[in-house]
């Protein structure tokens, strides 16, 4: 049953490698360019989804407003803001006036500073609406756009996180050396525990820095289509040629919303084990777009322009997987299978194996909430003390385990040295697995032994 907990280790270790089945890709219509900066937060909160890139010129419906208010709704009632009694009415409509008005009314039953205004100058104060609040330069009666409306929510619910200091601060660490800075992002693979929105302070170092680099480029199409290719048999088998016809049968009905029998056959297991780390590792607290914050932090620094790049390559990561024994990915793939399935997998067990498994899953659930709450609140010290590296490099009996940190802490720390040591003053942020910056192999302890200054970057 400790198998089940060693296999939640990838996500503090290995880059959000792209989804085995994804969606078919749609011709995207150009977005404003003053639009750019925020859809990476409207999107990772679940304020809009991949409609924005097709209509964001057309009106919001009534349904895409319900979603949007529902989401800012649940945001703001994360802030712990001392409520009050509110009065008000709510336009059920979707002109500019009817959402400004809707999302007022979410912020009305707390006592924001302010909120005692009218719609449009509580807004307006918030840097909401571009204007003095003047109703005749608004627009009022005007249909909303989608990406209006998106805007709408996103700056407010950011505004009133910022005013209330509130927002995920990251394990985040600054090196300098050499006239140069480098801020170290470590990451857990996920998207889990109201992650979003990110805390000012931490945006805004994403959006100064002159690169940002990955463990992976995930802008880089040429690295995603070679690691598609790698998750495939190429040799004319199907994955029924090699797990237990059992095995198949159960993998093939668990992922049936995904895809056809025909098309899941068509991958190794290794594929289909880190799909079903990455389903199981969701909740009721995910995002509807459940966008890890690795992936966040790319498409943020990539719709500014940008420069990213990636430490290690998607040939590299896969080959870790891909070279592992037939045995090995079998008895893989059967246990993330059964820890998505979580106690619907019990069933042939005795009632004292329950209890262990029950025990199991929820110490899987328990360890994940810590690390993200650690996450959250830039408590560096308790996740190193809690998240196992020295377990995971000790147990070199465990095929995956090995190859999960042997080489790439040293590929890290000398990344990173060679940017500090560049001529000039340069600005970088480099974000990879939160279990590669800590202990004494990780790069938080390389660079110190290099002798460049590195500290925790301290909380706001």
């Amino acid at each position: 049953m400790k198998k089940l907990l060693t296999l939640l280790l990838a996500l503090g270790i290995l880059g959000s490698t792209v989804p085995v089945f994804a969606a078919e890709e749609t011709q995207a219509e150009p977005l404003p360019a003053w639009a750019y900066g925020e859809i990476a937060d409207a999107y990772a909160m679940g304020l809009v989804g991949d409609e924005i890139y097709t209509d964001h010129s057309k009106p919001v419906t009534q349904e895409q407003l319900d979603k949007m208010i529902k989401v800012v709704a649940d945001k703001l009632a994360l802030l712990g803001v001392e409520q009050r009694s509110s009065a008000g009415s709510l336009v059920l409509d979707t002109t500019r006036g009817g959402v400004i008005n809707a999302l007022y009314m979410e912020a009305a039953p707390y006592a924001f500073e302010g909120i005692d205004a009218e719609p449009e100058e509580f807004l307006s104060s918030l840097g909401v609406l571009h204007g003095d609040g003047d109703s005749a330069g608004l627009a009022l009666d005007r249909p909303c756009t989608l990406l209006e409306a998106m805007s709408f929510a996103n700056r407010m619910t950011l505004a009133l996180y910022d005013q209330h200091n509130a927002g995920s601060l990251g394990l985040l660490w600054k090196a300098e050396g050499n006239g140069n800075t480098l801020y170290l992002l470590g990451s857990i693979h996920t998207d889990r525990n109201n992650l979003y929105p990110f805390h000012k302070q931490l945006r805004n170092i994403i959006t100064s820095v002159e690169l940002a680099a990955f463990e992976l480029d995930f802008n880089s199409q040429e690295g995603i289509d070679e690691f598609t290719a790698m998750q495939v048999w190429s040799d004319g088998t199907t994955l029924k040629d090699h797990i237990s016809a059992e095995l198949y049968q159960e993998v093939v009905e668990a992922l049936a919303l995904l895809g056809p029998e025909e098309q899941i056959a068509q991958f190794k297991p290794w594929a289909l084990a880190n799909t079903f780390t990455g389903l199981s590792m969701l909740d009721e607290t995910s995002s509807d777009n459940a966008m890890a914050l690795d992936l966040y932090v790319n498409a943020k620094a990539s719709n500014l322009g940008t420069p990213v790049e990636g430490i290690e390559t998607y040939a590299f990561q896969g080959k870790i997987f891909d070279d592992l024994s037939e045995e090995y990915q079998e008895s893989y793939l059967a246990m993330t299978l059964a820890m998505y399935q979580g106690m619907d997998a019990a069933g042939d067990l005795s009632e004292e194996e329950k209890a262990e498994y029950e025990a199991a899953l929820q110490e899987q659930d328990e360890a994940i909430d810590r690390w993200m709450e650690q996450w959250k609140t830039r408590d560096v010290e308790a996740f190193a003390n809690d998240y196992p590296k020295d377990d995971i490099q000790a147990n070199t009996g465990d095929e995956l385990n090995a190859k999960l940190f042997e080489g790439r802490d040293p590929n890290m720390i000398a990344w990173a040295d060679r940017y500090l040591k560049q001529d000039g003053a340069h600005t970088g942020l480099m974000t990879v697995g939160a279990g590669h910056m800590i202990g004494k192999t990780g790069v938080v302890q390389g660079l110190k032994d290099l002798g460049y200054t590195v500290e925790v970057v301290p909380n706001p």
